[in-house]
């Protein structure tokens, strides 16, 4: 190869590799949404409802036009009363029992090519989730406190707001295998229902390229 035509080919790869490097991205984001637990019955029981809000964020990167990752975490945070079930009929202890539920998480998705404003985009992952269950008069032995693996699909879209500023919107289905499993109440037990995940829905603003 003679010394013209390396040059030649240098300056072909240099286009092709600033392209590489544009592609990559970072962007920042924050969330607020509700979640709604597959483990119905025993939410309700000690918190009311089997839902509640969900506050998040996290980052993300882009790797091409289309492929992300990203890592994110959130926080569900509910005080109901500690109960004891018998019979299918639920006990009241008179005793302040909160929940609090941690999930980290790490998505790999897709986004989908779109003639218009809106980004359709999909994705799928796994993540640890950091189960606590607590009460002000309790003995540690008497709370829980464990964390377990799970996985989750994810779909949404999002649209520019300005140069740097986006708006999103996604729902997402987890399950956390025997999440409930060492849970010091005997509720989830009495309804046989051991995963923790469920059913989000969220909104969120990203701040980035």
């Amino acid at each position: 190869m003679t010394r013209a035509s390396t040059v030649a080919a240098l300056l072909l790869l240099l286009p092709a590799s600033s392209r590489a490097q544009n592609q990559f991205s970072i962007r920042g984001f924050g969330d607020v949404g509700l979640t709604v637990f597959t483990a119905t019955q025993s939410f309700k029981a000690i918190l009311g409802k089997p839902s509640g809000p969900v506050f998040g964020g996290g980052v993300e990167a882009g790797l091409s036009k289309h492929l992300f990752v990203s890592l994110a975490a959130s926080r569900f945070r509910r005080t109901g009363h500690r109960v004891f079930v018998f019979e299918d009929q639920v006990f009241n202890l008179n005793v302040a029992d909160t929940i609090t539920v941690t999930p980290l998480e790490l998505t790999g998705g897709y986004r989908f090519r779109s003639r218009g404003l809106i980004v359709p985009y999909a994705g799928i992952g796994f993540g640890w989730l950091k189960y606590e269950e607590t009460s002000a008069h309790s003995t540690p032995a008497e709370d829980a406190k464990t964390t377990h693996t799970g996985y989750h699909l994810l779909g949404g879209a999002e649209i520019p707001l300005q140069k740097w500023l986006a708006a999103g919107v996604d729902a997402q289905w987890s399950s956390v295998p025997n999440g409930l499993g060492d849970a010091s109440t005997s509720v989830a037990s009495v309804y046989d229902e051991h995963d923790l995940g469920g059913f989000t829905l969220r909104a969120k603003i990203i701040v980035g390229r």
